[in-house]
């Protein structure tokens, strides 16, 4: 055991973990050089697409250093805030972290937010300043950051190049000198930590664990906790770029378990694995439940492919732990899910995710957070879906969640940065240097009023140099209203949402003039509203297409003519009632995507 090292790379967005990750892997000659390739860790077609980490990526490598041969167990995570579940994973199954730090960009928002986090779990950080070799770094200046961030000496601080492989030795002497070998007796009962799972459609359910006390061989009958399930170890081995079999593992090896299991609720992150002959007495401390930041309904196109759909998700959660999904239904668009993300990217990642892996087309409806309503028979209702609201007479208030936003940026862009979030209802906390040029701002922001663009929004005031980062803070009491859409006097619940009694009317108008354009014209007049309880705020009209009835008279008297129109227009009047309008899916794309 003393010659194992579990380990993490940890940055910012775009910082450059999956090229360092794949310089150690060539480096160690994990991978030979016909498969190297960039970013090997990234195995999605999405992530090589986006040039984005959407899952964390495990891998053993073995290094020989002052004649000792030493296995090194690297997890390659995710820098968006969006995946920040997959880094809380992954650091709680290491002893050290490599914390990046991009050399022409310095400490941003997620840096310090995975900082953090590390900390917390008391892990050894080794600080790197990354992509030296770039004509526009600023090694010293970053190297001050850090030293005032972290408070430790500048010749601990490692100065690297992914790309060119420039100080890779040196992390790799940093990584056995300095972060501690795993912890744990291998003679006690067995105790392993469940930190992910895939579905393979051959072989069940694999999942990944990190042993922390005790043995596990192939053939051993073993227990997962929390569902009490007994299983045989019908393989076990280590992560290399494919899965590798072994006869055994001992504690503070990573590595997988295949055991036929086909049903993926059997299977939970953060469970504990145990024999059954000799179990252990208490379960590992593992992770805290996924708090979803907000919700949306995903529909099947076809209602008949609403068994198909529920599979689908349940096997995407084995692969993303922070999905959390449960039935729904809406007039509307029939039987769907309530699917809970950690933002839009996350959204937008799992409907393309279904759709590639799974063949799935759904539709989804407008987003939201979830607020807590109270009546005023004193009783508290949690509420993810608007069309489940009670009468506005019966609401004491409602009370919508807060968040603790972090903006690092450029003293340059504060005005702009400070007008966005002022817009958004925030309230500043705090403001900080962190360097001469660069400053932290803390908001509280409403989370309904970020969900959508503000990040974009962010990102095009500050030229792309501004950073966001946020936690959950609390809920506070705020003047919300019910929007309703109607058309043809028919709510469309799916398009419901709860929204500030300021915005109401600019939304209601722009959403009308949205519905106008997409929805095709009918055989009459299709009237689109937006409505406050019974109160009418917006109103457009999608003219009808009208046949020329009037077109086989020629000449002869009027009344022959209006005789036609009369008859018509009884027609248009009779299908008006009776005529159903169908929304499309791009309508509730665009909705997502009003500025």
């Amino acid at each position: 055991m003393k010659n194992i090292r579990n380990f993490c790379i940890i940055a910012h967005i775009d910082h450059g973990k999956s090229t360092l990750a794949d310089r150690l892997l060539e480096y160690t000659n994990t991978v030979l050089a016909k498969d190297l390739q960039a970013q090997v860790l990234d195995d999605m077609d999405l992530e090589r697409e986006r040039g984005i980490t959407i899952k964390s990526h495990a891998i053993q490598m073995q290094y020989s250093f002052d004649n000792e041969q030493y296995t090194l167990n690297l997890i390659d995570t995710p820098g968006h805030v969006d995946f920040s579940y997959e880094v809380s994973r992954s650091i709680a199954s290491c002893e050290g972290a490599l914390l990046l730090v991009d050399a022409t960009q310095g400490i941003q928002a997620q840096t310090i937010a995975n900082l953090y986090m590390a900390i917390g779990h008391d892990l050894e950080v080794i600080p790197i300043i990354n992509k030296i070799d770039m004509e526009n770094a600023m090694p010293d200046e970053v190297e001050d950051q850090i030293v005032d961030m972290l408070g430790v000496k500048r010749e601990t601080i490692i100065r690297a190049s992914g790309k060119t492989g420039e100080g890779v030795f040196d992390i790799l002497k940093a990584i056995i000198e300095r972060i501690p070998a795993p912890q744990g007796d291998p003679t006690a009962p067995l105790q392993c930590l469940i930190f992910d799972s895939v579905f393979n459609s051959f072989r069940g359910i694999i999942a990944y664990f990190k042993i922390v006390n005790g043995t596990i061989n192939k053939g051993d009958l073993v227990k997962f906790v929390s569902t009490q399930k007994e299983y045989n170890a019908d393989e076990i081995g280590i992560l290399k770029l494919d899965m590798q079999p072994q006869n055994s593992l001992g504690a503070g090896n990573v590595g997988y378990i295949i055991s036929g299991i086909k049903t993926s609720k059997e299977v939970k992150v953060g469970d504990t694995i145990t024999h059954v002959k000799n179990p252990c007495s208490n379960v590992i401390a593992g992770f805290e439940d996924v708090k979803p930041m907000l919700f949306a309904g995903l529909y099947p196109i076809e209602t008949e492919d609403f068994e198909d759909l529920r599979s689908s998700i349940e096997k995407l959660q084995l692969n993303d732990a922070s999905l959390t999904f449960e039935p729904e239904s809406s007039v509307a668009l029939g039987f769907g899910f309530r699917c809970g993300f950690l933002g839009l990217l996350h959204m937008e990642i799992v409907q393309e995710r279904l759709d590639r892996e799974f063949d799935m087309s759904v539709i989804t409806t407008v987003p939201n957070v979830s607020y807590k309503v109270f009546t005023k028979k004193g009783e508290e209702m949690e509420m993810y879906n608007p069309s489940g609201m009670p009468d506005v007479m019966l609401i004491e208030r409602i009370e919508e969640p807060f968040i603790r936003a972090s903006i690092i940026t450029k003293t340059e862009y504060i005005g702009g940065i400070m007008t966005l979030c002022l817009g958004k209802r925030g309230e500043l906390v705090k403001q900080n240097y962190i360097s001469a040029d660069r400053m932290e701002l803390i908001y509280d922001l409403p989370l309904g009023e970020i969900v959508f663009d503000f990040y974009d929004k962010l990102k095009s005031i500050s030229k792309g140099y501004a950073s966001f980062d946020y936690q959950p803070h609390d809920y506070r009491p705020s003047k919300l209203v019910k929007l309703d859409i109607l058309l043809n006097g028919e709510p469309v619940d799916a398009l419901s949402s709860l929204i500030h009694f300021d915005n109401a009317q600019t939304l209601g108008r722009r959403m009308c003039e949205k519905l106008k354009e997409l929805i095709p014209r009918q055989q009459f007049d299709v009237a689109v509203q937006a409505a406050i309880g019974a109160k009418i705020i917006a109103r457009e009209t999608i003219k009808a297409v009208r046949k020329d009835v009037t077109a086989k008279c020629y000449g002869g008297d009027i009344t022959r003519k209006r005789k036609l129109l009369e008859k018509q227009k009884k027609g248009k009047k009779r299908m008006k009632q009776i005529g159903s309008v169908e929304v499309p899916q791009k309508a509730f794309l665009a909705i997502l995507k009003l500025d």
